[in-house]
């Protein structure tokens, strides 16, 4: 299970106009993995992350890693009594304070993620009410997504005559306290609220412009690799269709190492975890924690040297320009991944790891792969590089963090067929429902 201690980061800033809209992004290239915030007399935007046992573990990763890509210091609160959380889907997330702790800070933004019981509990904390009133009160902005603006915000009065959205089983529940609307992200004056863990990307990009204006959001939001159609029904791109047996529930590993990309890593998990697959989450290194690409630490289940004794259905590496690094160093995991395609089992990597990974061992020999866009150059085979998730036979590859959705829900229709994995992306409101 993974276990994420979040803390960060640097400066920018621009001024915040309230208005009424909703938000669409385009998918924007940029060849860059990151952004560090250039010299700026300003300091970073203060950011509040609450969590809770039961929180949806992908929105709140979502929302801390793109919020930090944009340079603010975003701060992680339990409402909990301790700093450790259980949240949804075998997610163990630890925060950097506690929210009784937090209640004489000023924060630019407070965003709540949602999950359940996550967002009760949020709700039932007296401390983050408080704090979050008093924001509102300030004219200071505010954010919630899933079921969060209609548990949290609506109970607390934050929502009256204003435009809101949230997750659909919970929009009656809404219409009593705002004016309800089905849009993926809303934003009215300083509110902004979104419906799920398929729409936190959105919604976290347009926290950023809140934040720090357009330009900004653009540049955190093109490396990302976001798509273009959000809401419409993914694709994926076969070539050599063949089966990808299982027995039962398939048994998945899941590699981690220090700089791994978190939001990578926490969406395959989570998402494969959803369609009920086991997955082993494993330290590729001397110890259980990890530190990921955007600071957040994360807890394997086992050491590879544990995890390498089992027999898996799939192998796949999260990306992430430092955990590539470590994984193609590593010749225990680089062996795991031969034996796997020398019997002609799946395996798969996203973002740097097709290219820093598999491709300079011979794991893409005589195989059509994409990766992240300023690594496609390492290919070998650059043919099919534009395509957002790419199969070849017992090989799956994707692109980047925008991506992670596709290409997890790629590997449930692979092991389940297309309509389980419609229906997941359904429930996540990844696919309009």
């Amino acid at each position: 299970m993974a276990l994420l201690q979040l803390r960060h980061l640097t400066p920018h800033s621009l001024p915040f106009t309230p208005k009424l809209r909703h938000f669409h992004f385009s998918a924007l290239k940029f060849p860059r993995f990151s952004f560090s915030a250039s010299a700026s007399t300003t300091m970073a935007k203060k950011v509040l992350v609450p969590i809770a046992n039961g929180t949806e573990p992908m929105e709140a990763v979502i929302t801390i890693d793109v919020l930090r890509r944009s340079g603010a210091d975003v701060t992680v609160a339990s409402v909990e009594k301790q700093l450790p959380v259980d949240a949804c889907h075998g997610v163990k997330i630890v925060a950097d304070a506690l929210v009784v702790d937090c209640t004489n800070t000023i924060f630019d933004l407070i965003a709540l993620p949602g999950g359940m019981p996550g967002a009760t509990n949020l709700k039932n904390c007296g401390a983050l009410e408080s704090v979050v009133k008093k924001q509102a009160a300030d004219g200071r902005l505010y954010a919630a997504v899933c079921a969060s603006p209609a548990v949290a915000l609506g109970s607390w009065g934050l929502l009256k005559g204003l435009k809101a959205t949230c997750y659909p089983s919970f929009m009656e529940q809404l219409t009593s306290c705002a004016t309800a609307v089905e849009s993926r992200v809303q934003q009215d004056g300083k509110v902004v609220t979104s419906r799920g863990p398929g729409t936190t990307m959105e919604f976290a990009v347009a926290l950023v412009e809140q934040l720090y204006g357009k330009e900004k959001a653009d540049e955190v939001s093109g490396p990302l690799v976001m798509r273009p159609n959000h809401g419409d029904e993914y694709t994926i791109t076969e070539l050599n269709p063949m089966e990808w047996k299982r027995n039962n529930n398939p048994q998945i590993l899941v590699p981690i190492a220090d700089g791994s990309e978190e939001m990578e890593a926490v969406i395959i998990i989570d998402i494969l975890r959803r369609a009920k697959a086991n997955v082993v989450v494993a330290s590729v290194g001397d110890n259980l924690e990890i530190l990921a690409s955007r600071k957040v630490k994360l807890v394997a289940d086992m050491l590879l040297d544990e995890a390498a004794k089992l027999s898996y259905d799939l192998i796949v590496l999260p990306g992430g320009l430092g955990g590539a690094q470590v994984f193609a160093n590593s010749d225990k995991l680089v062996n795991l991944l031969k034996k796997q395609m020398q019997s002609n089992k799946p395996y798969g990597a996203i973002c740097a790891s097709p290219a820093l990974v598999l491709e300079p061992h011979g794991l893409l020999k005589g195989k059509k792969a994409t990766a992240f866009p300023a690594m496609c150059n390492k290919l070998s085979d650059q043919s099919f590089i534009d395509n957002r998730v790419v199969v070849d036979g017992n090989l799956i590859t994707s692109r980047g963090p925008g991506t992670a959705m596709e290409f997890a829900l790629g590997i449930v229709e692979k092991f389940f067929g297309r309509q389980k994995a419609l229906e997941l992306a359904k429930v996540m409101l990844f696919v309009r429902q």
